[in-house]
């Protein structure tokens, strides 16, 4: 299979899980669900004075392969002890090996805002996210401009912080017009699985008044370091992290 393609294969496999969600799922029962699920304020925590991290969890994922088998709850509340803000808990169960349950093991034992990292493509995925998570992740890679713009302003409407992951000039403009205000720079390139953190330095600039969330290819306290500078506000620190969680704390502590 080439590389080129992971994306598209990893959205085809959600939109499969989306249609029997649907199927098995009344949508306005859902939707109460996630309007009444009591949310904690993802957005305000990416926001807090210093750098905030957002540590995950992964099993694995496509680039990198078997990453480390952990129990959920138990490496959340040791993230929450490192000082992570926020946790990122991947529910994708084919290429990084995830579960919606170990997204409620992870947020059953922290205090902390959890999001869900999945590849969501339909109205209902969101919904979900909105029964058990602070946050979602919508991949503006996978939307155009209307669709992207309804599902932020679905997860807005159940409470939950969307976060719209982006890559290029184009994603960075759908973004803004979406009305989207937490932005993810996504420093990895989907289509061919390159790291630059160059990415995120040529887009922040384009992203003013947003709050910016620098995704992967963070892997030490300089590239932390690195990506604050470039107005970052927040790191997603996932491999990484889960190979040495005492990353967390040292990134965390950079003021």
């Amino acid at each position: 299979m080439s590389r080129a393609t992971v994306l598209e294969e990893l959205a085809a496999a959600a939109l499969l899980r989306a249609g029997e969600l649907r199927e098995g799922t009344d949508l306005d029962t859902l939707y109460q669900e996630a309007l009444l699920f009591e949310k904690r304020d993802f957005a305000a925590a990416l926001g807090n004075p210093g750098l905030s991290v957002v540590s995950e969890i992964k099993r694995a994922s496509p680039s990198a392969g078997a990453i480390r088998e952990v129990d959920p709850a138990e490496w959340g509340g040791g993230y929450q002890r490192e000082g992570a803000s926020c946790l990122s808990v991947l529910t994708e169960p084919d290429r990084f090996k995830g579960s919606l349950e170990d997204l409620d093991a992870a947020r059953n034992n922290t205090t902390i805002p959890v999001i869900r990292k999945d590849f969501t493509v339909d109205e209902a995925q969101v919904l979900e996210a909105g029964t058990r998570a602070d946050a979602v992740l919508l991949i503006a890679a996978l939307f155009d401009a209307a669709t992207l713009a309804r599902y932020v302003s679905l997860a807005v409407e159940v409470g939950l912080t969307p976060l719209v992951e982006i890559h290029d000039e184009e994603e960075a403009d759908l973004a803004l017009e979406s009305g989207a205000r937490v932005i993810g720079v996504n420093n990895r390139n989907l289509k061919d699985f390159t790291v630059d953190l160059g990415t995120f330095e040529r887009l922040a600039p384009k992203l003013a008044g947003a709050t910016l969330v620098a995704e992967s290819g963070v892997r030490t306290v300089e590239d932390a370091r690195r990506m604050r500078d470039a107005g970052a506000d927040a790191v997603l620190v996932g491999e990484a992290a889960m190979r040495n969680p005492e990353l967390v704390a040292r990134m965390a502590s950079l003021t």
